[in-house]
């Protein structure tokens, strides 16, 4: 298993940055990925490619879930009420990302994770109907409404920098 594991690796590794955004929080993935599967292992009738990549994308979301807990609980009023504010600590940074990325980040999580699957790693519709639990029509739904999506959103932004 452990040699498979390796050869997977540069895979979910993509997959993680493809849900992520970012190279960072995609390593990170990665290893709670590796870590989780190492612990636990894989059940014996699924095949490890398939279930690293489900247990990657329920990671994620478990996370995604959590992150937007705590986001929600920084502008909770109870929270925030005696906490002083350090006018250098509310400076915000932008990350400038290319179009691909900022129109991936507003894609729903579902259509991220699908375009992703088929896109970037390649699966078929089948495979990644298995992986993700969902009928193949259901992927297919997904993927063409996420390219749409993307279309428009890659589109709208270059109008954008024509006009300015």
């Amino acid at each position: 298993m452990k040699k498979d594991l390796i050869r997977l690796i540069p895979m979910i590794r993509r997959f993680a940055f493809s849900l992520t955004g970012n190279q960072h929080d995609a390593d990170d993935l990665l290893q709670n990925t590796v870590e989780r599967l190492l612990d636990k292992g894989v059940p014996d009738d699924v095949m490890l490619e398939k279930w690293m990549f489900k247990v990657c994308r329920n990671i994620w979301i478990d996370e995604y879930r959590a992150r937007k807990v705590r986001q929600n609980a920084v502008f909770s009023e109870v929270l925030t009420e005696y906490q002083i504010v350090d006018g250098e600590a509310e400076q915000t940074s932008q990350i400038s990302l290319n179009e691909l990325n900022q129109a991936m980040d507003i894609l729903p999580d579902e259509q991220r994770s699908i375009i992703s699957l088929v896109a970037l790693q390649g699966f078929s519709y089948k495979d990644v109907a298995e992986t993700l639990a969902i009928p193949v029509g259901t992927v297919m739904s997904r993927l063409a409404r996420a390219r749409v999506s993307l279309h428009k959103l890659i589109r709208h932004d270059q109008s954008k920098g024509e006009l300015a």
